[in-house]
Order: structure tokens, then sequence, then C-alpha cells
């Protein structure tokens, strides 16, 4: 049912086909120093298993420095593209491509990672941060794939699975994340926000401090919605949460956020150079985006020479700037 669980030091997996599994493609055990790189996955949990919890690739249980790179992950409806599950520590996931996913790459119970240069297509979720810390996204391209970094009260007291929070972050400590120059849009039909930041009712008077440390220089795309463009949490309120229909209300709200992102709202042009052929180069400049500022460590992890790229996954339009 699964391709293969692997435990151990050291392991690089590269150039496989990982398809048509029961369950998932790709389990890691506790290893440490793992490398998995330009594969194809596809078409894992055809059983359609229910009260499990699959993945196209699990990461799992205290995996320290796992690298996924490069990776062509596709065709999951009934299971999620990556997940690192439990206590693992300082993960890269860089320049992969995850379509058709119920959540592309989902980071839990875990510290520390850095997720630049992918593109999401079509998943519920691009990319969800639950109960972790210090999540930094750098310069990803997501389209309908939704951005969500959330924490709740589980801990390790009256927890199921007591060891499973215990090896992450305290319910104090879920903070940190980053979320910057990245490409959220939203395509026709669309109606959902695009990035959350949420958390439970039942720690509103215990966490006060926002999850993130950084959202800035990202560029939302996205037609006319009865949803939000973004929620936020923590806020004054009973349920602590709230969203945003536009960016001046969400800097009006919470101080030193998006002061270089821009919302293109009723934007009629064409964004990607071809969705249909999955070429997600921006067709053509957008209006009013400029370059925006690479970190030294997404361009450390990614290759990049770049210190300034255009917002999400790719350097620069099919079409030349002015």
């Amino acid at each position: 049912r699964v391709a293969g669980y692997f435990r151990g030091d050291g392991l690089t997996i590269r150039h496989s086909l990982i398809s048509d599994t029961g369950t998932e493609g790709i389990y890691v055990i506790g290893s440490s120093d793992v490398l998995l790189e330009r594969n194809i996955i596809r078409r894992n949990n055809i059983e359609r298993l229910t009260g499990y919890y699959p993945a196209a690739v699990k990461i799992f249980n205290q995996s320290w420095r796992v690298t996924v790179r490069d990776n062509l992950i596709i065709e999951h409806p009934d299971s999620n593209g990556v997940w690192y599950d439990v206590g693992n520590v300082d993960g890269v996931f860089v320049n992969n491509h995850v379509e058709g996913a119920q959540i592309g790459f989902f980071f839990e119970i875990s510290k520390g990672v850095v997720a630049a240069g992918n593109v999401f297509v079509n998943n519920e979720q691009g990319i969800r941060i639950l109960n972790s810390e210090r999540a930094r996204v750098y310069h990803n391209s997501f389209y309908n794939s939704p951005v969500m970094f959330d924490r709740n009260e589980r801990s390790a007291q009256g927890d199921h699975f007591g060891w499973h929070p215990q090896t992450g972050p305290d319910v104090d400590e879920r903070e940190g994340h980053v979320f910057v120059g990245n490409l959220l849009v939203g395509g026709t039909g669309f109606d959902a926000p695009l990035l959350h930041f949420d958390q439970t009712d039942s720690v509103c008077g215990q966490l006060t401090r926002p999850m993130a440390a950084q959202v800035d220089g990202n560029v939302y795309v996205r037609g006319a919605s009865t949803q939000p463009l973004l929620s936020w949490s923590p806020v004054p309120g009973a349920s602590c949460q709230t969203g945003f229909s536009t960016l001046p209300e969400f800097r009006d709200a919470v101080p030193g956020v998006e002061s270089r992102g821009q919302a293109l709202l009723t934007y009629s042009g064409t964004v990607f150079r071809s969705v249909e052929l999955r070429h997600f180069e921006l067709a053509q400049p957008l209006p009013g985006v400029t370059l925006r500022a690479v970190s030294a460590e997404a361009r450390a992890v990614t290759g990049w020479d770049e210190r300034e790229r255009l917002p999400g996954a790719y350097p620069e339009t099919a079409m030349p700037r002015d």
C-alpha cells in the first residue's frame, strides 16, 4: 500500500516515478539530512481510504533537515501532497510544482521550514502551516490554492496522541512566520479568501501575539467575491478573528503589514502565460508590480542569483517590463 518506508540519515531519492499506490508514496520516518529531488509523484491513495490521513510524501516524527526540491506532485484529490508531520525541524521545500491535492504542502507541529519558488495549482489549500513555528514562505505562486497559517489549543495534555504535540512548539510558541513576495491568484469563479492567519476561539485570551513576524510584498489577484480577501487573528473581540476585503483595511487594523503589498481586485488582463499549458510565468507586467528584495536564506536554499525578483516563483515576465 505504500511505495516505500524509509528510516535512516543521508537518504537521497532522485529521478524516480512514484505512482498509483494504495496510500502513501514515500514515507520518511525519524531521519535527518534527506533529499527528495526531481521525482514525479502522482495518483497516490488510490484506495481513497477514510479515517486515515495519507500524503503523497509523508515526512514523519522528528526528521531534521529534509529537503524536497524540484519535484512534480500531481493528481492527489484524496490525499495531501507533501506533509511534514510532527516534530520535524528545519525543512526545505523549494522549486516544486504541486497540483490537485487537498493540501499541497502541509507543515504541522514542527519547527522551522523555508518554502520558496514553488507553484501550487488547484489545491484545496496550497500551503497550510498548523501549530508550528518559524515557517518562512518566499516567492511562491498560488493559483486557486489558498494559504493558511493556523493554530489551536492542541497540546500534550489530554491529547489522544500526547507525544505528537510534545515534539513540536508549545501552544504559546506557534509564531515567527514570514510570508513575503508571494503571488496569490484566484481564477474565474474562485470565491474564497486567498490568505488566512486563523486561530480557534479557545485560545483567544491566551494567544495575543500575531503568528506572523512579517507579511509584506505579496500580490493578490482576484475578481469579485462574496468573501474577504484575507483573514487575520488575533484581533480584539470574542472570536479574535476577522476578515479584510482590501489591503488598506488590513493595514489600518494591523500595523506593519503589507507596506509593499498590492491587491488587484478588478484586473481583467491575463496573469499567467498559460494556465492550460501549465506555464505560470507572468504573461505581462502586472499594474504597479515591481521587483521585490529576495532574502538571503531564500537565495541560499533555491540557488537563485538575483537579489530582486518579481513576486511569485518566476523572476521575469513572458513580455518585457518597461
